[in-house]
C-alpha cells in the first residue's frame, strides 16, 4: 500500500465515523442538547458537513453537555493577558511583515526588452 491509498483509506475512514456520527447527533443528540433546534429540521443538512469533519469534537461537546459537566461560569471568562498581549502584538507584525516585502521587493529592469516565450496560436 502506497502513501496515497493509505491516504485516502484514512479520508474514507473518517468521513465513515463521521457520517455515522452525524446521524446519530442530528437525529438524537441536537433536540437534548439545544432547546432551540427542537423541530428545526432544514437547518441540520447545513451542518452535516462541518459534523463530518470534526466528529471527534462534537463527540466530546456531546458527552459534556448530556452529562452536565459543563461549567457556564468559566466559558465566559474575560481573556487572558497573553490574548490581550496577542490581539496588540499580531497587528503590528502584520504591518512590518507587508513594509518588509514591499522594501525587499525587486524592480523590473527597464533595458531588459520583452522575450516571446512561444509563437502565437493560429
Amino acid at each position: 500500500m502506497n502513501e496515497a491509498e493509505l491516504i485516502l483509506m484514512v479520508v474514507k475512514i473518517w468521513g465513515g465515523i463521521g457520517a455515522l456520527v452525524a446521524v446519530a447527533f442530528l437525529t438524537f443528540g441536537m433536540d437534548r442538547l439545544d432547546e432551540d433546534a427542537q423541530g428545526a429540521y432544514v437547518f441540520r443538512p447545513l451542518i452535516v458537513p462541518g459534523v463530518l469533519l470534526i466528529w471527534p469534537l462534537v463527540l466530546w461537546r456531546w458527552y459534556i453537555l448530556a452529562d452536565g459537566k459543563d461549567e457556564w461560569s468559566k466559558r465566559y471568562r474575560p481573556r487572558r493577558r497573553a490574548h490581550h498581549m496577542v490581539a496588540l502584538i499580531m497587528p503590528i507584525a502584520i504591518v512590518l511583515v507587508i513594509a518588509a516585502g514591499l522594501a525587499a521587493r525587486q524592480t523590473w529592469p527597464t533595458d531588459v526588452a520583452p522575450v516571446q516565450l512561444s509563437e502565437p496560436a493560429q
